[in-house]
């Protein structure tokens, strides 16, 4: 078994969808309303049938009173990373300390190159994210002396002002899969953001993620739990089971509850767009795994980011 004992967190994760432009809005604002704890857009500039994700993410804030945003992930290979840094502090004080910045290295390099960004090999991607990290966490710091310098191969950054401050630590949250990109997220980030349909192994395969994430956590000097395990989840909730995450909300609770204790997996991340499912994953889910896991660690359930 492997749990890190975070609180847990629920949330969801919508699509960025055009048209209407403001369904993903609407969802945004059952989710809060719901009790949700997180609202997450994924990130594609290049496609134009999406909104764009920061303009979205901005417009939800003032839309919502409690839930924590995040892209799901932001594409750093078209968002340059001291831009970022000041928009995500900018987002953070105007919501309340409402923002988390979910970013990854890239993929679709056709796409992203077509938008005129720089095409790179999945190596050099992943070493560009870890210079993008110390780019951030420079700006991010507002009260140490001096500018900002970061002499990298992708990112060069020489005496830009710090600031402004977030209201509170944002969590730098990372989708990652390969040994190298678990590595650096083990290494310099607050949090690891994959999906369960992206893991051909299913569950078996956060094993070996943890492993990858602990073994450089503690090299740099690090805990384990100083990474917080988030998972995008996809599932059907129906009366009668009829496998993983395809059954009634009690099978849920009790299927994400055996993820937290035995995968160390503290937030759970709905994806999908229907309004009463996202209700049902709140009401009914939440709670009961939220009592189940506090049941087996012999503490009270809480919540909190």
């Amino acid at each position: 078994m492997t749990d890190y004992r975070h609180d847990l967190l629920f949330g969801t994760f919508i699509t960025p969808t055009a048209q209407p432009a403001t369904h993903a809005v609407e969802l945004a604002v059952v989710a809060d309303r719901a009790g949700l704890d997180l609202v997450m857009f994924q990130d594609h500039p290049y496609q134009p049938k999406f909104l764009d994700t920061w303009t979205l993410l901005s417009y939800v804030a003032a839309r919502t009173e409690r839930v924590h945003l995040s892209g799901n992930v932001l594409n750093l290979p078209l968002r340059p990373p001291s831009v970022l840094a000041r928009s995500a502090a900018s987002l953070d004080l105007l919501s309340g300390g409402r923002f988390e910045l979910g970013i990854g290295a890239g993929g679709f390099w056709d796409a992203i190159e077509a938008m005129g960004g720089r095409r790179l090999t999945p190596g050099q991607a992943v070493d560009a994210l870890d210079e993008a990290i110390q780019v951030i966490r420079q700006i991010w710091a507002a009260g140490q002396p001096g500018g900002v310098h970061v002499n990298g191969e992708y990112y060069q950054v020489d005496g830009a002002k710090r600031g402004p401050a977030p209201a509170h630590d944002i969590g730098i949250w990372l989708g990652a899969y390969k040994p190298k990109m678990l590595k650096l997220t083990g290494r310099a980030a607050d949090g690891w953001l994959p999906s369960l349909s992206y893991l051909q192994g299913g569950p078996d395969d956060l094993t070996e993620g943890n492993k990858h994430i602990d073994e450089a956590a503690l090299s740099a000097g690090r805990t384990p739990s100083d990474v917080r395990r988030l998972l995008n989840l996809s599932g059907r909730f129906s009366q009668s089971s009829r496998g993983l995450l395809d059954g009634p909300p009690d099978q849920w609770a009790e299927e994400l509850a055996g993820l937290a204790l035995d995968h160390g997996v503290s937030a759970f991340i709905l994806m999908g767009d229907e309004p009463a499912a996202i209700e049902l994953f709140a009401a009914e889910v939440a709670p009961a795994t939220r009592e189940l896991v506090a049941a087996e660690r012999g503490d009270a359930a809480h919540t909190g980011t």
